[in-house]
């Protein structure tokens, strides 16, 4: 075999080394440019955010807000509600002023009366007098039924004590309020205070002699023949007791 000349193989070599620097440069260069270009982007972001940072307020834009006149915030106004009418009402009835005279407690049949009343319902409110006995009295004594008994002189009220004093004899029996008194068998009208004491004494009596309705005053029971059954029952309340069987 002939041997080739080593000026051949030189040239061979220079172009294989050539072709392979330049592939490594094309290879190369693609990858530094893009490497380089985000980089210069994010470069550029961080100056534009260093120049303006975000949320503080330039000096020029400060003294425009600082010149500006604070609004103050308006009142949101409510929908006004429909008024209703407003009912009319009747005005109080003025107070008529009273004489010097005037007495605004009056005593009769040792009750005190409010002088603001009317005979008739001033004499009702006496314990023993109802309105058809007070119509008998102020009719006996000629005195108006409707004028105010605080407004009477000394004289009428002496006149208005004495018929009260004197009913049992001037008033009708059926009107009397203790007919066939136990004492004397008389029909009487009591009045005031007379009444309790009367009725105290008479319950004191059934009780000595021991008759059926003062025991049964004694023990608390009704009087008058009412059921205690189902009413007017006192002390503990007792359960339903079954009966036991012989084995248990």
């Amino acid at each position: 075999m002939e041997e080739t000349p080593e000026s051949n193989k030189k040239p061979e070599e220079n172009t294989e080394e050539i072709k392979e620097e330049k592939e490594v440069q094309q290879e190369s260069e693609p990858v530094e440019e893009k490497i380089e270009e985000p980089v210069k982007e994010e470069v550029s972001e961080e100056k534009e955010i260093v120049e303006e940072p975000a949320g503080e307020p330039k000096e020029a834009d400060v003294e425009e807000e600082s010149e500006k006149p604070i609004e103050e915030e308006k009142p949101v106004e409510e929908p006004k509600k429909e008024a209703k009418p407003e009912e009319k009402k009747a005005p109080p009835k003025p107070k008529k002023e009273h004489d010097k005279d005037f007495k605004y407690i009056v005593r009769i049949a040792n009750t005190d009366i409010d002088g603001e009343k009317t005979v008739i319902y001033g004499l009702a409110s006496i314990k023993g007098i109802g309105l058809h006995m007070a119509n008998l009295v102020v009719d006996a004594t000629g005195i108006k039924k409707y004028d105010k008994i605080g407004d009477l002189d000394d004289k009428k009220i002496e006149i208005l004590q004495q018929a009260v004093d004197s009913i049992t004899n001037d008033a009708p029996y059926w009107m009397m309020n203790h007919r066939k008194d136990l004492e004397t068998g008389k029909d009487i009208h009591l009045i005031g205070s007379e009444i309790d004491m009367k009725l105290r004494d008479e319950i004191n009596m059934l009780k000595k002699i021991r008759s059926y309705r003062g025991i049964r005053h004694e023990r608390g029971l009704p009087v008058r023949g009412q059921r205690t059954r189902a009413n007017n029952r006192k002390g503990l309340a007792l359960g339903v007791s079954k009966k036991r069987t012989p084995g248990q």
